[in-house]
C-alpha cells in the first residue's frame, strides 16, 4: 500500500513548489496596480530567486522592473533594463512590449537612440 501512496505524495509535494513564484509574481502585479514599486520590486526579487530553472519567465519580470523603474522616474534604469530584453530575448512578446517603452521615453525626451547611454552592451 505504501507503493502507491509514494508517487501521490511526490506530485503533490512537486506542485506546490511550482506555484511559489507565481504567487509572488500576482503580487507584484498587484502591488504595480496600486503604485507601491518598492514592494514590486521585492517580490520580482522573490521571483526571479524560485525562477532559475525557467529562464522563459524573465523577460515578463524585466518588463514589469522597468515599468516601474519609469514610474519611479528613473529612466536611465529602465531603458537599460529594457535594451537588455532586447538583446537577451528578441523574440519574447515581453520585448517588443519593451521596444514600444523605449519608443514612448524617446517621444516623451527621455531618451535618445542616436547617444549612447553607458554601458554599451557589445
Amino acid at each position: 500500500m505504501n507503493r502507491y501512496w509514494l508517487p501521490l505524495v511526490a506530485l503533490v509535494l512537486l506542485s506546490g513548489c511550482s506555484s511559489g513564484y507565481k504567487k509572488h509574481l500576482d503580487r507584484a502585479y498587484d502591488a504595480y496596480a496600486q503604485g507601491e514599486c518598492a514592494s514590486v520590486i521585492a517580490e520580482l526579487s522573490r521571483t526571479e530567486r524560485l525562477i532559475r530553472s525557467r529562464p522563459y519567465l524573465q523577460p515578463e519580470i524585466s518588463l514589469l522592473r522597468g515599468q516601474c523603474l519609469e514610474r519611479q522616474g528613473f529612466y536611465l534604469d529602465a531603458i537599460q533594463i529594457y535594451r537588455f530584453m532586447l538583446d537577451s530575448y528578441p523574440k519574447s512578446e515581453y520585448s517588443y512590449r519593451a521596444a514600444a517603452r523605449l519608443e514612448t521615453l524617446r517621444q516623451l525626451g527621455h531618451y535618445d537612440p542616436a547617444r549612447p547611454v553607458p554601458p554599451v552592451a557589445e
